[in-house]
């Protein structure tokens, strides 16, 4: 994509595009994992303070492959972590997601994830929190298309709001042209529970730090699927790093 894109452009939507405009024209990143292997990806968007990222990534998963991918977005003003995702004759694809906003940054997560052949399975699992005034937009779409028999596709979108300033957009979007399919997604958004709050208060812990556990707890989630034991503390120590 070489033309600068406007809210008109529905997965756009919510962007800073005068930030965009500042990181366009971006490439995509190509990432194409080969029939039968297994592939692993870790991206941490950490850009630098009052810069503008964008990250784009065009993913093919051949039949039977597996690709597992992970994102932590948490850096710069503006920063777009977006992924084009085809799933060819039972090929995997497992992503979890962590945003982390606070400040008046705008950090996003786009996925458009295309099961092109049948038996292919997606699972994303995003998790979000957001506080002062930024703004967390998370687009997903899932596309199944005619010869994709037997797909198993699904989507998970949670946000927790840490201030009332802060803004979360969701918009899951399922468009399925096969009827031999097992779909499903949802998305909320909420605060955190104040009962589970008030009990580590009570038993000492102090509320700062009852804070940062439960949402550690929370974000942890989109951690699950990395299969390497090393891997995964290095990733929810990170998280904690920046919960501090």
């Amino acid at each position: 994509m070489t033309v600068l894109p406007t809210r008109k452009n529905e997965e756009w939507r919510y962007s800073d595009i005068a930030a965009v405009a500042r990181a366009w024209p971006v490439a995509a990143e190509v990432i194409a994992v080969n029939a039968g292997e297994s592939a692993t990806r870790m991206v941490v968007q950490d850009a630098a303070v009052g810069s503008a990222t964008i990250r784009h990534f065009d993913v093919t998963v051949a039949a039977g492959a597996r690709l597992f991918f992970h994102v932590i977005n948490s850096g710069g003003a503006y920063g777009r972590v977006a992924l084009d995702v085809t799933l060819h004759d039972g090929a995997s694809f497992e992503m979890g997601g962590i945003i982390i906003a606070s400040g008046e940054q705008v950090l996003e997560i786009v996925t458009n994830v295309t099961h092109a052949g049948p038996g292919a399975s997606s699972n994303q699992v995003v998790r979000c929190v957001a506080g002062g005034s930024a703004t967390a937009p998370y687009l997903g779409k899932v596309a199944v298309a005619r010869p994709a028999q037997k797909t198993d596709a699904a989507q998970s979108f949670k946000a927790l709001l840490l201030d009332r300033g802060a803004t979360v957009n969701a918009k899951p979007e399922l468009e399925i042209f096969a009827d031999d399919v097992k779909c499903a997604h949802g998305a909320t958004v909420g605060e955190l529970d104040r009962n589970a709050l008030f009990y580590l208060e009570s038993r000492g812990v102090p509320p700062v730090q009852a804070r940062a556990l439960l949402t550690r707890a929370f974000l942890s989630d989109a951690l699950a699927s990395i299969a390497d034991e090393a891997e995964r503390e290095a990733a929810e120590a990170h998280v904690t790093a920046l919960l501090a």
